[in-house]
């Protein structure tokens, strides 16, 4: 082997060995940081894949300091709310807007490390720039401490709610709510139609309600029903009323096309369409009063049955808008004041019909005719 060769040879040795070498030291350096990110904040969430346990563990192992150290030790507690459905990119701009977290983006990582950033929700909390990142992480999982958080979302039905009570630190049996929430409440006015047993379903406006952990059935429901009052003011109820509905009807429309919105924005025109049928004696032919009528499905673990066969649609019910023409008997879900605002004041349009836009952008597409309706099947 002459020279040249020799020397190649042992060039290539040699870069080998730095790489291997590059490799070992990462390597220590790597599994040091993810002992440190255990040590300081313990194991990661079981839901993280690998890649993400390694890539989080050592972000966080490498800059644990930042979320050990307050911002201010001399800090003073200071209020922070949580909206409903509000992003978690926004509640961590506002941590960090406030004083109350060093870095956004490392926060995030810690909470999706440890798995806090699914268990997030609204409420009223008490934080404090002299608190550190896994202080502020705990406090988020307890809003209004001392206090029960009832979270009602948009077309929830009953049932819905009643799942969630283990989770809001009430004392409320599933039994008491639902006997609560089928009591009569005459004193209040736009409930005077409303009979011992008839179901409030669709009366619980969404929003987060605050209550004393001891608070029983009926003042959590009483509760609930004064807040739908508060919000029917003479405007919407004057909306109703031109669209030729009572309240009962009009929660029951408004709960419909919530179940039918994905996009807020066009919950005005999806209540045209159902209008424009109503007004034509036609058929309202809502999949969600289907959905209603079918119950609990067991092969989705929901109250909402994800994939509507023929065979649900020939179910036997009132709430089957496919048999039976106009309004079911009531409302089927939680309806928003949204929803309940585009029933009030729909859209002045000619459509009969609409279905999802074939783009899965959660948009409708509408049509006058049933041809041009069958026009806009997705291929």
């Amino acid at each position: 082997m002459n020279k040249r060769k020799r020397g190649s040879a042992f060039t290539a040795i040699l870069i080998v060995g730095l790489l291997a070498s590059l490799a070992i030291i990462v390597f220590i350096i790597a599994t040091s940081l993810i002992s440190r990110a255990e040590q300081a904040f313990g194991s990661p969430a079981s839901t993280l894949n690998p890649i993400q346990r390694w890539q989080l563990s050592i972000g966080l192992g490498w800059r644990s300091q930042a979320l050990l150290r307050p911002v201010n030790e001399a800090g003073i507690p200071q209020a922070f709310n949580i909206e409903l459905d509000e992003a978690t990119g926004s509640i961590l701009s506002r941590l960090q807007r406030e004083g109350l977290v060093h870095e956004a983006e490392l926060f995030g990582d810690y909470l999706i490390y440890s798995g806090i950033d699914r268990q997030l929700q609204a409420g009223e909390f008490e934080l404090s720039p002299a608190m550190n990142a896994l202080d502020i992480a705990a406090a988020l999982l307890d809003p209004n401490p001392g206090k029960a958080t009832l979270t009602i979302f948009a077309g929830w039905r009953l049932e819905d709610i009643i799942a969630s009570l283990p989770l809001t630190g009430l004392e409320i049996s599933a039994e008491d709510f639902w006997s609560a929430a089928h009591r009569s409440y005459a004193d209040f006015d736009f409930l005077a139609q409303h009979d011992e047993g008839d179901s409030l379903e669709g009366h619980f406006l969404p929003g987060a309600y605050v209550f004393e952990r001891e608070a029983n059935a009926d003042e959590v429901v009483l509760a609930l029903v004064e807040a739908l009052g508060s919000q029917l003011n003479e405007d919407i109820l004057q909306g109703f009323a031109a669209q030729g509905l009572t309240l009962h009807q009009a929660l029951t429309l408004a709960s419909i096309v919530e179940r039918e919105s994905v996009i807020e924005d066009e919950m005005p025109l999806i209540a045209s369409v159902f209008h424009n049928r109503l007004e034509a004696d036609m058929k309202l032919e809502a999949d969600p009063t289907v959905q209603y009528a079918l119950g609990f499905d067991q092969t989705s673990s929901s109250w909402w049955t994800t994939s509507i066969s023929s065979q649900d649609l020939a179910i036997d019910s009132p709430y089957n808008t496919y048999l039976y023409a106009g309004l079911p008997p009531g409302p089927i879900a939680s309806p928003s004041l949204n929803a309940l605002s585009a029933v009030a004041f729909p859209e002045n349009s000619t459509f009969f019909f609409f279905q999802a836009a074939c783009d899965g952008s959660g948009l409708h597409v509408f049509a006058v005719s049933f041809e041009e309706h069958l026009g806009n099947n997705c291929p």
